[in-house]
C-alpha cells in the first residue's frame, strides 16, 4: 500500500472511532486531534518519495472498479496535487486544535459526530486531488459535498439550513453538467480506440485533438463546474451564504481547500484536455477573473461580518488565481498554482483569528470593536500578520505568488494585468481598514465594552420663593454613563504553539518559496506544454 492510499484511508478509519465516542467530547477530541497529527506526519514521506524531475504522476495505484466501462479506482499525485494535499493535512489539525477557542457548537450537536465529519471531509479532499479516472474524479467531486452540508447545516448559524442547501446545489448541479462532458469525452475514446475509457491520460491524448468545437462544448462543461467551486463571479453567490454561516473550523476548509479543486480541475483537466478550447475561451474567462478581483475587493471593504468579510477576499484572490491560470505563461501559471497554496496558509489564518476574536468578543460584527490590541497584543499581532500575508506583502508567503501571477500575465495578457493590478491597491485599503477597525484606537464596542446608566437618587431643595414659606424645587436625577472594560483574554500558549506552524511557513515561505516552487513547476510545465503545442 502507498503512502498516498494511507493518507486517503487513516482519516476514514478515525472517523469511524471517533463517531463512536459521540457521548465522551474530550475523548473524540483527542482521538480527533491524534489521527490528524498521525495523517501530517504521514505527508513527509509521501512528500520525500516524490521525485519533482520524474513522471508526471507519480506513486500510482489503480485497480478495477466497473471493468465493464473501463472505470479504475485509480489514485497519482503531480506537484500541484502534493502542496494541496499537504495544506489540507496541515489545516485539519489545526482547526481541530484551536475548536474550543473559535466554536460552540449548537445544542445537542456532539463534538464526536462534527470531528468524524471534518475527518470524512479530509479523507475525500484528499482523494479528489489525487484520483486519475475521470469518473473518480466526479464521483469524489459529489460525494465530498455531503459531509460539509451536513457540517453546515447541523452545526452552523442561525441561517445554516438555507446556506448548507445552496452550496450542495449549486456544487451538486455544477457537477452533474461536468458528468455530461465526461460522457462527451468517454465517447470520444469509444470512437477513437474502439473502447471506452476514463482514465485521464488517455483521454488527455484523445480528447486533446478534437476539433475544436467539441472541445469547446465539452470544455465548457468542466469549466461550469469548476467554476462554480472556485468560485468565479457570477457563480459566486453562494460563498458569502455558506461562509458566513459555517462554523469557524469548517470555513477554513472550505475556503482554505475545498474550493481549491475548483483551480486545481482548470489546471487537471480543463487544460491539458481541452487545449484548443482553453485558448479560445481564454479571453472570457479572464474577464470573469479580473471582474472577481475588482468586485471581490470592493465588495470586502463594505461588509460587517468578519466571515463575509473574508468569503469576499477569497472571491479576489480565486480570481487572481484564474488569470495567472489562462494567462498561459510559466510565470503566471507557477504563480496560480502556489497562490493555491499560500492563499490556504493566509486566509486559514486569517478566519482562526477572526474566529478567536469574534469567540472573545461574544459578535461577528467588526462594529462591536474598537483598540483591542490594549486587551489581546499577542492575538492583534497574529491578525497584523494574517492581515499582511492577505494582500500579499513582500516578506509573506503570498508576494511571490501574486507576483509571479501579474508578472507573467503582463508578457501575454497587459490589459487584464493592468485591471488586475487595482486589485492591489483594494486588498491594502481593505485589509488595514479591518485591522484598523478592531485593534487601533481606544478600546470601545459593545464586544469590549460594557455601558450602564448610574441615576443619582431625587431630591428635592427649599427655595426661597415669593410667598412667605417658600416652595419646594424638584430637581431632576443626573445620568452619569459607566463604561467597563470586558475581561478578554489574550492567546493561551495553546493556542499560539498551535497557530505556530503557519506563522512560520507564511514568515518562511515568503523569504524562501524555493521548495514549492520547485515542486510544482514541473507539472506547470507539463501542463502548459499540451495548450503551447497546439
Amino acid at each position: 500500500m502507498s503512502w498516498l492510499v494511507a493518507l486517503i484511508l487513516l482519516p476514514l478509519v478515525g472517523a469511524l472511532v471517533v463517531a463512536g465516542l459521540r457521548d465522551n467530547d474530550r475523548a473524540a477530541t483527542l482521538v480527533a486531534l491524534a489521527v490528524a497529527v498521525v495523517e501530517l506526519l504521514l505527508v513527509v514521506p509521501t512528500w520525500l518519495a516524490y521525485d519533482p524531475g520524474g513522471e508526471r504522476l507519480q506513486q500510482v495505484t489503480s485497480f478495477d472498479w466497473i471493468p465493464a466501462l473501463g472505470v479504475h479506482v485509480s489514485f497519482g499525485i503531480d506537484g500541484i496535487a502534493l502542496v494541496m494535499i499537504a495544506v489540507t493535512a496541515l489545516l485539519v489539525p489545526v482547526v481541530i486544535g484551536v475548536l474550543n477557542s473559535t466554536d460552540k457548537l449548537p445544542e445537542g450537536r456532539s463534538t464526536g459526530g462534527f470531528l468524524s465529519l471534518i475527518l470524512v471531509q479530509e479523507a475525500l479532499t484528499i482523494a479528489v486531488f489525487a484520483a486519475t479516472d475521470v469518473f473518480l474524479f466526479y464521483v469524489l467531486f459529489e460525494i465530498m459535498l455531503v459531509p460539509m452540508y451536513f457540517l453546515i447545516g447541523f452545526y452552523g448559524g442561525p441561517k445554516r439550513q438555507y446556506a448548507a442547501v445552496k452550496f450542495f446545489l449549486y456544487s451538486f448541479l455544477g457537477g452533474l453538467i461536468m458528468l455530461a462532458s465526461a460522457i462527451g469525452a468517454y465517447s470520444l475514446a469509444v470512437d477513437e480506440l474502439g473502447e471506452g475509457t476514463f482514465d485521464w491520460a488517455t483521454l488527455v491524448a484523445v480528447v486533446s485533438d478534437a476539433p475544436v468545437d467539441t472541445q469547446v462544448w465539452l470544455f465548457l462543461g468542466f469549466f461550469l463546474a469548476f467554476a462554480i467551486k472556485a468560485p468565479l463571479v457570477p457563480f459566486h453567490t453562494w460563498l458569502p451564504d455558506a461562509a458566513g454561516q459555517a462554523p469557524v473550523a469548517v470555513t477554513v476548509l472550505l475556503v482554505g481547500v475545498l474550493d481549491k479543486v475548483g483551480t486545481f480541475g482548470f489546471l487537471r483537466y480543463s487544460l491539458p484536455m481541452f487545449p484548443d478550447a482553453s485558448e479560445q475561451l481564454a479571453p472570457l474567462v479572464l474577464t470573469l477573473a479580473v471582474l472577481g478581483v475588482v468586485y471581490g475587493s470592493i465588495l470586502a471593504a463594505g461588509q460587517q461580518d468578519m466571515k463575509r468579510f473574508v468569503a469576499y477576499v477569497s472571491i479576489a484572490h480565486f480570481g487572481f488565481i484564474a488569470l495567472g491560470i489562462f494567462a498561459f505563461t510559466p510565470q503566471a501559471t507557477v504563480g496560480s498554482a502556489t497562490y493555491m497554496l499560500n492563499h490556504s496558509l493566509a486566509t486559514g489564518m486569517l478566519i482562526l483569528v477572526l474566529g478567536i476574536v469574534a469567540a472573545r468578543g461574544g459578535s461577528t460584527q467588526i462594529s462591536d470593536y474598537g483598540g483591542m490590541f490594549k486587551l489581546t497584543p499577542i492575538l492583534g499581532g497574529m491578525l497584523l500578520l494574517a492581515g499582511m500575508s492577505t494582500l500579499s506583502l513582500p516578506g509573506t508567503n503570498s508576494f511571490i505568488s501574486e507576483f509571479l501571477v501579474l508578472l507573467g500575465a503582463f508578457d501575454s495578457r497587459p490589459v487584464f494585468a493592468i485591471i488586475a493590478t487595482l486589485g492591489l491597491v483594494l486588498a491594502a485599503a481593505y485589509v488595514l481598514w479591518l485591522y484598523q477597525r478592531i485593534m487601533t484606537g481606544p478600546v470601545k464596542g459593545a464586544a469590549l465594552v460594557d455601558v450602564s446608566d448610574d441615576v443619582a437618587p431625587e431630591s428635592a431643595v427649599g427655595g426661597g420663593g415669593s410667598g412667605e414659606g417658600g416652595t419646594a424645587t424638584a430637581v431632576a436625577p443626573e445620568k452619569t454613563t459607566t463604561t467597563t472594560r470586558k475581561a478578554i483574554r489574550d492567546l493561551s500558549g495553546k493556542e499560539i504553539a498551535v497557530l505556530a506552524p503557519l506563522v512560520v511557513l507564511i514568515v518562511g515561505l515568503g523569504f524562501y518559496p524555493k521548495p514549492v516552487l520547485d515542486t510544482v513547476t514541473p507539472s506547470v510545465e507539463a501542463t502548459l506544454q499540451a495548450v503551447q503545442e497546439r
